[in-house]
């Protein structure tokens, strides 16, 4: 392995875009969590929705802020480490990106200081309005964000001219390109599903730390059991949604499904590879633990279909197998335990043991962080496993790079890991100092509706409005 201005600058982007997709796939879900929130508060007049509130959306700006940040961060690097590929696909990923920006990020930015410091200055209505704005805008940027990564990944709706540039000849195919329905929903749920882990995980601890009755409790019983209730119908979704990505990915990636697979040989009836050591070098799986026969059903295709094995590309031309390999046996992995997460917690509420199962509380806490490892290593499935293809099948990496040097960019990237170290891990410890004094943190604060006479739908709620919640023995 030679550390040239390639591999570095590949090192360099995967480390900022690993720190930055964080961000958005939890902020994307909490923003809709704090729409719902609100308009819950709103409906039923119970104060505990207002405290759930007023707790989760300091969490939100803080990350919230942290992926504009680092989001900043990976935009110019497409010009400092990736100015070929912006000079050749430019006329097709440009456009992409502004409406990024003209849509979702104006509308964010419109709306998110209504949203953090509104509270005096507008009606409750209102207040909402720009809440459930500020969530739209997120996915509204997911939806962009995900076209562009998908046209490199499925590109379609474009012509190469003489000069190497690429235009776009039909702008519809460019942005819901073939991969890109399957992508953007797979996102959207798997956001939804780390939101609703961190959720369940907070509100879990709070549980285990607090006693029955204290200022808190209901809110964080509240909070967990609406956790619970999306992982259970998200879990199993988001693996139907995936299977559907894979199809999509098996028709136009075949390479990328192979390194994902780890077939090396072109054949019909591939097995099941439960596990593996692939070897690039060897061209083969060592320790290989396999189902045979069944790995065209998993493709969804004929038995008798001849499926590529990596083979069938010159060695240059395969992507590098290990990572797409075991990124996604560790992603369907945490997803098998979502579903069992989901699954016996819905058990549990029906049973009216949930807050009594201190098992489950401490399995909700462990599996706190499960959805971002889950994101990670299925964006490595992702861009790995496109490899050595920065436009797939159209433009290889090595053709997109700057021309910089390797010590320019040694340099670049040893800065990025210094601040991100200090800046982003500073940023996620005071996150999970606020996560863990739990919704009492937004008790602390006055009411900033106190000195103004509420409205009906604002109207305090009598001090048995709050009732029984499901799952609860009482």
């Amino acid at each position: 392995m030679e550390f040239d201005a390639l591999l570095l600058s590949r090192m360099q982007f995967a480390f900022t875009i690993a720190f930055h997709i964080l961000f958005p796939a939890f902020t994307i879900g909490l923003a809709a969590f704090l729409a719902v929130l609100e308009g819950l508060w709103l409906w039923t007049k119970r104060d505990a929705f207002k405290t759930l509130y007023l707790f989760w959306v300091k969490i939100f700006a803080l990350s919230f802020g942290m992926g504009v940040v680092s989001g900043v961060v990976l935009s110019y690097q497409f010009g400092t480490n990736w100015s070929e590929f912006i000079r050749l696909t430019g006329g097709v990923i440009g456009p992409l990106l502004a409406f990024e920006v003209l849509t979702a990020f104006f509308l964010e930015a419109s709306f998110l200081g209504v949203m953090l410091f509104g509270w005096k200055k507008v009606g409750p209505r209102l207040h909402f309005t720009a809440t459930v704005l500020v969530a739209i805008g997120t996915t509204i940027s997911a939806f962009w964000i995900l076209s562009a990564n998908s046209w490199m990944q499925t590109p379609q709706g474009f012509e190469i001219m003489a000069d190497g540039r690429f235009q776009a000849t039909d702008f519809w195919q460019v942005v819901f390109n073939p991969s890109f329905p399957s992508r953007l929903v797979h996102m959207l749920l798997a956001a939804f599903m780390t939101t609703a882990l961190v959720v369940g995980a907070a509100s879990a601890w709070r549980i285990l730390k607090e006693k029955r009755g204290s200022t808190t409790w209901t809110e964080s019983r509240i909070a967990l059991v609406m956790a619970i209730g999306l992982v259970a119908v998200v879990a199993p979704l988001q693996l139907v949604v995936g299977h559907w990505s894979g199809e999509v990915a098996h028709k136009y990636q075949p390479s990328k499904t192979a390194a994902i697979e780890g077939y090396w040989e072109t054949r019909s009836n591939q097995p099941l590879h439960l596990f593996g050591i692939p070897d690039r070098e060897a061209q083969k799986n060592h320790f290989e633990v396999s189902i045979p026969g069944i790995g065209n059903m998993i493709q969804n295709v004929p038995k008798d279909e001849v499926i590529q094995g990596l083979d069938a590309w010159p060695r240059e031309d395969q992507p590098p197998p290990f990572i797409p390999f075991f990124g996604f046996r560790i992603m369907v992995g945490l997803g098998l335990l979502m579903i069992a997460l989901g699954g016996v917690g819905a058990v549990l509420i029906w049973r009216k043991r949930l807050f009594e199962s201190r098992w489950f509380l401490k399995f909700c806490v462990a599996m706190g962080p499960s959805g971002f490892i889950a994101v990670l290593a299925g964006w490595m499935v992702t861009e790995v496993g496109r490899q050595p293809w920065v436009v797939y099948g159209v433009l290889k990496t090595r053709d997109a790079v700057s021309p910089v040097t390797a010590a320019e960019v040694a340099t670049s990237l040893t800065v990025y890991v210094l601040v991100y170290a200090l800046v982003f891990t500073a940023g996620a410890l005071f996150i999970l100092r606020l996560m863990a004094e739990g919704p009492k943190a937004a008790l602390a604060e006055p009411d900033p509706r106190q000195d103004r006479a509420p409205g009906s739908a604002l109207a305090k709620a009598p001090a048995d409005a709050e009732g029984g919640i499901p799952g609860d023995e009482d």
